[in-house]
């Protein structure tokens, strides 16, 4: 009787230990289920904000080759630009250097052909 008596005891704290492990066990259920919840939810508003950020990031490489090619087309403008003057002063330059020389010195001539004429003394002028 006395082993009945214990066995009961040991039956009633055993149930009683069950409810008190259930209680935790079921609001960690709760807890879980929320949080399935929340990360579907979170799976929801995430994917859209991907595929639109994707799609900008496909708009952008896009632009940027855009700028690639623009860029790439006015390094060929300024190599030929320079180029250009660089041709311009091969053949140009000698030239207008040599006539600026001979018009320098036609006119130092026809002043003092004038003075001459006028009958100063070209030297005394300076």
């Amino acid at each position: 009787m006395i082993g009945d008596i214990a066995g009961l005891i040991a039956a009633i704290a055993f149930v009683a230990l069950v409810g008190l492990i259930a209680v935790p066990l079921i609001k960690l259920g709760k807890v879980l289920d929320a949080a399935t919840t929340t990360i579907e939810e979170i799976a929801e508003h995430t994917i859209p904000i991907l595929n639109e950020s994707a799609a900008t990031l496909t708009s952008a490489n896009a632009q940027l080759e855009k700028v690639d090619t623009v860029t790439t087309s006015a390094a060929e403008v300024s190599q030929n630009i320079s180029a250009l003057t660089g041709l311009y002063a091969a053949t140009f330059g000698g030239p207008l250097v040599k006539v600026a020389a001979f018009s320098y010195g036609v006119r130092q001539a026809a002043g003092r052909a004038w003075s001459t004429m006028r009958g100063r003394n070209p030297k005394e002028q300076r």
